[in-house]
């Protein structure tokens, strides 16, 4: 595939913890079939040792390897050299940052953290206790999608609410409400989620742009399965004045 050149950040946080660093370019030869995962082990094996770069699987199941490349929020071992020489202007280098929404670790690792202290917050599934769990499979179907989800964070890398304006205290983010989604409309699920979705996790807030669901490698329809039908919810209960009577009489529970 002949010499191509990457534009990669380099660089640690400030002692104010922002990102500090710069774009150094390294050029490598190209193997038939390889991938932006391929060629940033290639820049280490060759040019830069000390180069940080997260991974594990190489087989888009673990959610390691988020980055951006050429602005894009993909998961490098994912996304295709030949594809990204596409899009990339001739003569242009291909360009690789860390995701820009997550604290810098060094290089391209970034802290997600946040991560697992937001899924401690999520209840766990709350079924019947005294009776066998059956359900139909096509109730099994439509939360089996959400299960697909590698945790990858490339969703809450593209999310304008936590990228733009870092409510990471006050919104679930896409990732989130894709778990919070898998338990409300579980249906043995007997806890009663739509407050806290509403009030702790802060579904308001987004506004159905779909970006998260175009960069989500697993393929979930995020916004149109998961956020979309909470938010269909939250207005049911809280702003439907026909539900809310209907609530006062006993008619709903």
């Amino acid at each position: 595939m002949g010499a191509v050149t990457f534009s990669v950040f380099r660089g640690v946080p400030d002692q104010d913890g922002d990102p500090f660093g710069k774009m150094i370019d390294y050029t490598i030869e190209l193997d038939e079939g390889m991938v932006v995962l391929d060629a940033i082990h290639s820049i280490q094996a060759e040019f830069a040792p000390d180069l940080a770069c997260r991974w594990n699987c190489k087989a888009g199941k673990c959610g390691s390897c988020s980055a951006e490349v050429n602005g894009k929020s993909r998961l490098m071992c994912m996304t295709r050299m030949d594809e990204i020489l596409e899009e990339t202007p001739e003569g242009e280098a291909v360009v690789v940052k860390p995701m820009q929404t997550f604290p810098l670790v060094k290089d391209l690792v970034t802290d997600t953290s946040w991560a697992y202290q937001t899924d401690r917050k999520i209840s766990p599934i709350s079924g019947p206790k005294d009776k066998d769990w059956v359900f139909s499979q096509s109730e099994a179907d439509r939360v089996q999608e959400f299960r697909s989800c590698i945790e990858c964070m490339l969703c809450v890398n593209t999310c304008h609410v936590m990228r733009e304006h870092q409510k990471f205290d006050e919104f679930a983010g896409p990732r989130f409400f894709v778990r919070l989604a898998s338990l409300e409309m579980h249906p043995l699920d007997e806890r009663s989620r739509i407050p806290e979705i509403k009030d702790d996790f802060g579904i308001g807030y987004c506004n159905i742009t779909k970006c998260c669901t175009e960069v989500c490698p697993a393929g979930i329809k995020i916004t149109d399965n998961a956020i979309i039908p909470l938010k269909e919810r939250v207005v049911t209960e809280f702003y439907d004045p026909i539900a809310i009577i209907g609530k006062k009489l006993g008619l709903r529970s």
